[in-house]
């Protein structure tokens, strides 16, 4: 007589590690936050689009914890910005204003936490034109 055969579940790898998180740095203080696209207008037409990479850097940790819960809201005030400079400032012939683009940004950031104490880390910026 044949035994009973018993079904054996694979081990999930989940149940005892957690998934790994790519980190930028190892600094706690440091928020990333995914790059912002603006469209580029050039003679009231979109010609590109306007790519900014930055993070927050909060030392604070409680002011960290409100940045963090007040995510949603920075980052729709970054990108209203970056679609305002990008309609405006931004011209494809000639290279976006880097310092423009960061000075903006703490502002934005300073004004949405209500008080400084975060500080805007431009990563980077590139334009992609269309033709």
């Amino acid at each position: 007589m044949l035994a009973p055969m018993h079904a054996v579940m694979p081990a999930r790898a989940d149940d005892d590690k957690k998934a790994a998180v790519h980190k930028v740095t190892q600094s706690k203080s440091y928020l990333m936050i995914d790059p912002i696209y603006a469209t580029i207008v050039n003679n009231d037409h979109p010609a590109g689009l306007l790519m900014i990479g930055i993070g927050i850097d909060v030392p604070d940790e409680t002011l960290r914890a409100e940045a963090d819960h007040a995510m949603p809201v920075l980052r729709d005030a970054y990108v209203r910005n970056m679609m305002a400079f990008a309609a405006t400032q931004v011209r494809t012939w000639r290279q976006p204003d880097v310092a423009a683009i960061a000075d903006r940004l703490q502002a934005v950031t300073d004004r949405a936490l209500g008080r400084k104490g975060a500080r805007v880390l431009l990563a980077q910026v590139a334009m992609r034109l269309t033709h």
